[in-house]
């Protein structure tokens, strides 16, 4: 009884530690120092990767969409300061706790990716 007690208890505990690692590596990710710092610091990264969809879109994917042009900067810094719906499916992205020059930091650093 104490040994099968014991297994789950060695078992429960294993699982926990799995979940919280899988949950780290889903929320923080490698990316570029500076504005990657900032992406994962405004937990912008447990919604988006740069190469796949997750709740949003990846990076790369807004980056294609928007490319030449040239008011795409100042009006995904407003999606990311003000939230925004319909444009990506119907999961809505909401406004984000974000200064106007974090929000274009952030913009600029998705529409670099290839």
């Amino acid at each position: 009884m104490v040994i099968g007690t014991r297994r789950r208890k060695v078992k429960a505990a294993a699982w926990r530690a799995i979940v919280i690692g899988v949950a780290l590596v889903v929320r923080i990710p490698a990316a570029a120092a500076d504005d990657g710092d900032l992406a994962r610091e405004k937990q912008c990264l447990g919604c988006h990767a740069v190469d796949r969809k997750r709740v949003g879109p990846a990076y790369q994917d807004v980056a294609a969409r928007y490319a030449g042009d040239a008011g795409a900067e100042a009006r995904l810094a407003g999606k990311i300061r003000k939230g925004g719906a319909g444009a990506w499916g119907v999961v809505p992205m909401p406004m984000n706790d974000v200064t106007a020059a974090e929000a274009e930091r952030l913009a600029r650093r998705v529409l670099r990716q290839k």
